[in-house]
């Protein structure tokens, strides 16, 4: 088992790089040993304009990391995220006959695989980032959890293709190779923020989870343990820093301390700034309402909605949440990390990814062991667990 995971979070407004090693007592949490920012350039909504530029922002990070964790970082986990990430379902169906009417897990690879080929019109100019399968279907029947054993005629699968504008993925994986460091997988960025922010409990039951960035909003939503849905939206906490600039006429950094409630004895009344903030909470949160009814799951998620990212420490985000939403609401902590640790839900896409090398690493080396610890997520997909229902 190697001694440390790398995580690298590319923003829209920071780098964010987490270094964590796994404890000697598998029932104990990761512990970060080192963490990495910096402001980040070349980016825009979440995507990379300028290659050159983000490779130096990234390449400050991970020195900072590398630092504090006294280790050199040649390989890491990458997350993808902002506008040209989307969503797109698809449904594969295979004949049995040829496995002598018994579902293998090759049989379920092929089918995933039959649903990748029908979208394939769809998909011009798109990588494919995670296949999931949400559900199977043996000869029109539904299975619950695993098909493999199972005996039928024909094996169907509706798959979740998760996929990002193929520019935009190359250019990525280019401005981190050309900060020296060597991408070993990509993970959209809802997904790495769930693997630590949310509790089986809580994806079993119908769960959203929100990230507000500076310039985008990413929603995530479970039900039964498996992601159903991604959707990201170009608006964020930039955007209430915008609206109180121009209301006040003050500029864009004294608008983000006015924001944070980091400006004293300002002539600009609070009151006044609550209500700005309030307004734009409640247009981000009938946007993610809106997502809901198109998914058939507007006031439908038991466990609710779960508010991260570093727009998440708002005042009156979970209340404005709830009241738009109509459902349970509440600000994230990062549930798999010890008490003493220094970081905040706002780290919660790079810890994340570190947690998924480690669970990626141990359900190889020991498959008992870990299949316990990813809650049912299978063989690696496209650089992702596989999820079944």
């Amino acid at each position: 088992m190697r001694a440390f995971y790398t995580g690298i979070d590319v923003g829209t407004s920071q780098i964010k790089v987490v270094i964590a090693s796994p404890s000697q007592n598998p029932e104990l949490p990761m512990q970060i040993i080192g963490i990495g920012t910096a402001a980040s350039r070349g980016m825009r909504h979440g995507f990379i304009v300028d290659v050159g530029e983000a490779s130096k922002s990234i390449r400050e990070a991970v020195v900072r990391a590398s630092a504090a964790a006294k280790v050199k970082i040649v390989t890491a986990r990458v997350s993808i995220g902002g506008i040209g990430l989307d969503e797109l379902k698809s449904t594969g169906d295979i004949s049995l006959t040829a496995s002598g009417s018994v579902v293998s897990s090759r049989d379920m690879d092929r089918a995933v695989q039959e649903s990748e080929k029908r979208s394939a019109s769809k998909l011009l100019n798109r990588t494919i980032v995670h296949s999931i399968p949400i559900e199977y279907r043996i000869d029109g029947t539904k299975v619950f959890g695993k098909p493999e054993g199972l005996e039928g005629a024909k094996l169907a699968v509706d798959t979740l293709l998760i996929t990002m504008i193929s520019q935009h993925h190359d250019a990525l994986e280019a401005a981190i190779e050309g900060a020296g460091v060597e991408v070993e997988g990509f993970m959209a960025s809802p997904i790495a923020a769930s693997l630590v922010v949310l509790t089986k409990a809580q994806k079993t039951a119908g769960v959203l989870l929100a990230n507000m960035g500076a310039e985008t909003l990413s929603l995530i939503v479970y039900e039964n343990d498996v992601p159903i849905s991604t959707k990201i939206f170009a608006l964020g906490s930039s955007d209430i820093t915008h609206a109180i600039a121009l209301a006040f006429q003050v500029p864009i950094h004294e608008a983000e301390q006015l924001k944070r409630g980091g400006v004293s004895g300002s002539d600009v009344s609070n009151k006044k700034i609550q209500q700005i903030i309030s307004s734009k909470l409640k247009d981000l949160f009938t946007l993610v309402n809106s997502h809901l009814k198109t998914i058939n799951r507007q006031r439908l998620l038991p466990a609710g909605i779960i508010i991260t990212g570093g727009g998440s420490g708002l005042i009156g985000a979970a209340e404005v949440a709830r009241s738009v939403l109509k459902l349970p609401s509440q600000v994230s902590q990062i549930g798999s990390l010890p008490r003493t640790a220094s970081v905040d839900a706002t780290w919660a896409v790079a810890f994340g990814l570190c947690r998924w090398a480690h669970m990626d690493e141990m359900s190889q080396d020991r498959p008992a062991f870990g299949q316990v610890l990813i809650d049912g997520w299978d063989s690696l997909k496209k650089g992702l667990s596989s999820f079944l229902p």
